[in-house]
């Protein structure tokens, strides 16, 4: 079937060399790493933590942090196997492209839009947020309309997308050495907070640990958990089934390890640099997740924890507003990478689906002096400026956490075809006690999904159903795969 039609590894590594579209290795491992601690430090370690906290788990909220983690490192391992093996532009879209066919590789590229292209809007919207909150601070108050979810035209939002557009098309480099800065500040303020916080923990908010499961009323209709609907099941909130429940939410603040993969074809030496700035970024972050939601809920009763601003909060109840302006300032810079580096990725993955066709070619022209897509990241840049400035985004945010756990899932059923389809191909990283890792990331992830509302995965077919029509419209007849074998049939 022409719609099953696999690119080759070796075409898809033969085509980074192809003038034009030649993109500039600059990155290395450190730089690979940066951006993935840029991406993950976000909206989760400064908000999930007190919404998981309150109306979930507790204390064990560390628990849901870590369970979130173990399920990103499986996908995160075979991750790492793939972007090594096939160190080209794309992600997940470009793996799937050689493993499982054409079809499944457009509906991946469609689908990462759900976790890039709408993750940066709605990160640009929060950012607009914080930056309203530290303006007002300093005396300088702007008019409902222009700031906020509910803003007619969210500026703030919108300024900072075209910023950090511009300096995407400055060059990657460029873009690595202003947000490893960032990153700095970032990290420096969320030590601070696990410092800081030590002096004011207390053990009685330690007890229980995991409080004690208590049965919730049913939702109904789009707003009831999949699972729920499929198994009949009355839900509970704290105790282990809320640990776990937690993990599904607090699954967001791991979003984003995957887009260093998109950056493979710009890695220096990625056989080597791409697994470790995989792993080590996830690590990094995990690590940091359990210590600073130890640190809080040591803070404050978990009952009484902030759900939209808990770390800030927390340092002004217990008498300290200082760390709490601090903190603000931390988020603000810590939202400020995750724009950049999800539209990084974004654009990283529509410049490898124009190159394959799928997409209008003209898309993946290569700046002649910065090396950079410039033409499909301005595109992306304007269209997620739109978005965060225009569309209210709440009711969607859960749509980036399933459509990045499909990814997830896809790239790791994708590591075991590619053992049977190539075995003999180079590997410098190889995912351990593989069929069984691969296939439990799929377990955890399909797990996942399951605890998403009935109306996240309606507005997820729908978005797909309008993947479909893109592609048989106008991806299937341009395909350059399908030129080459004679057209679509």
């Amino acid at each position: 079937m022409s719609v099953l039609r696999t690119k080759s590894v070796e075409r898809s590594i033969q085509e980074t060399d192809e003038p034009g579209s030649r993109l500039r290795r600059e990155l290395s491992a450190l730089d690979l790493t940066v951006f993935g601690v840029g991406v993950i430090v976000g909206t989760g370690i400064f908000v999930l933590t007190g919404k998981v906290a309150r109306e979930n788990a507790g204390p064990a909220v560390a628990l849901s942090f870590v369970a979130a983690g173990i399920a990103c490192a499986l996908a995160a391992l075979c991750y790492a196997e793939f972007a090594s093996t096939v160190p080209v532009a794309g992600s997940a879209y470009t793996f799937s492209y050689a493993t499982i066919g054409e079809l499944p590789a457009w509906i991946i590229g469609w689908d990462l839009m759900l976790e890039l292209a709408l993750g940066a809007a709605t990160v640009a919207v929060g950012w607009s947020g914080y930056a309203t909150i530290l303006l007002d601070e300093m005396g300088l108050h702007l008019p409902a309309s222009l700031v906020g979810e509910r803003a007619a035209f969210n500026v703030p939002a919108m300024l900072i997308v075209l910023a950090v557009t511009a300096l995407l098309v400055l060059g990657v480099k460029v873009s690595s050495r202003v947000n490893a800065v960032i990153v700095a500040v970032k990290i420096a303020v969320v030590l601070l907070v696990i410092v800081a916080g030590l002096f004011f923990v207390k053990s009685a908010h330690y007890h229980p640990f995991v409080p004690r499961a208590t049965a919730t009323p049913e939702a109904h209709g789009g707003k009831a958990p999949l699972i729920q609907v499929l198994f009949g099941y009355t839900p509970s909130t704290y105790g282990w089934a809320g640990v776990f429940a937690g993990a599904a939410i607090v699954f967001f603040a791991f979003i984003g390890f995957d887009v260093v993969a998109t950056a493979a074809e710009e890695t220096k030496r990625p056989k080597r640099d791409l697994p470790i700035g995989i792993i080590a970024s996830l690590l990094v972050c995990t690590a940091l997740y359990v210590a600073v939601s130890l640190v809080v809920t040591g803070m404050r009763d978990y009952r009484h924890l902030s759900v939209d601003a808990p770390l800030a909060q927390a340092f002004r109840d217990v008498g300290h507003p200082a760390f709490a302006t601090v903190v603000s300032i931390g988020a603000l810079a810590g939202l400020t990478t995750v724009v950049l580096i999800l539209i990084l990725g974004q654009s990283r993955v529509f410049f490898a689906m124009s190159r394959d066709g799928l997409l209008p070619p003209w898309l993946a022209k290569v700046h002649p002096r910065y090396g950079t897509p410039y033409r499909i990241t301005i595109v992306i840049g304007v269209v997620v400026a739109l978005i965060a400035g225009l569309v209210p985004l709440s009711a969607l945010a859960e749509l980036v956490n399933i459509g990045t756990l499909f990814a997830f899932a896809v790239v790791a059923i994708g590591v075991v075809i590619l053992r049977h389809t190539h075995p003999d191909l180079p590997r410098s990283f190889r995912v351990p006690a593989s069929p069984v890792l691969p296939f439990l990331a799929v377990v955890a992830c399909g797990y996942l999904m399951l605890n998403l509302p009935v109306a996240t995965w309606l507005r997820f077919v729908a978005w797909m159903v309008i993947g479909f029509a893109v592609y048989f419209l106008y991806g299937r007849a341009h395909s350059r795969v399908g030129r080459a074998t004679g057209g679509p049939r």
